[in-house]
């Protein structure tokens, strides 16, 4: 079974690759779906530059494939030939929201949505806080992984 796991990943970070590999490990193929969300300020790096910090960040977990995607995930999900679509739940918030999203993409497209939870070292983390903490000069080393801490501190110099 092929499934997508959408998301701005901007940036990418411990929290997403636990729930890649999670999903590599239930699934038989991956595909990370880099999207624009519209509700989010334009971003600390371009869709390309997270597509390439994504496959960097995970060369090593079978069967994951990364690209961009435009338009709602449903559709993104069907483009890319995905059965079903993954989504992480850190907490009780993303919970009512997250169930509230597959519901909605269960009626209008059929696609059914799988939800993960991260594990505890990397229920907290959320890209607005790394982007937030890396901003104001602070270590991100146990955040995200290594390529992404050198982007980051190359981009805030």
């Amino acid at each position: 079974m092929k499934v997508m796991f959408p998301g701005s990943f901007d940036p990418v970070h411990l929290g997403h690759i636990d729930i890649i590999r999670q999903a590599a490990e239930l699934f038989d193929e991956v595909i990370v779906a880099v999207m624009h969300n519209p509700e989010k300020p334009a971003g600390m790096f371009s869709i390309s530059e997270r597509v390439e910090m994504i496959k960097a960040s995970t060369s090593t977990i079978k069967g994951v494939s990364v690209h961009a995607a435009g338009g709602l995930a449903v559709d993104a999900a069907k483009k890319l030939g995905a059965d079903c679509i993954v989504k992480s739940v850190r907490n009780v918030m993303d919970l009512d929201v997250e169930v509230q999203m597959a519901h909605t993409n269960a009626a209008v497209s059929g696609i059914q949505t799988v939800l993960l939870i991260p594990q505890p070292a990397n229920s907290f983390i959320s890209s607005r806080y790394v982007r937030e903490i890396a901003h104001y000069g602070g270590n991100i080393s146990t955040l995200v992984p290594n390529n992404v801490e050198n982007a980051i501190s190359k981009r805030e110099k």
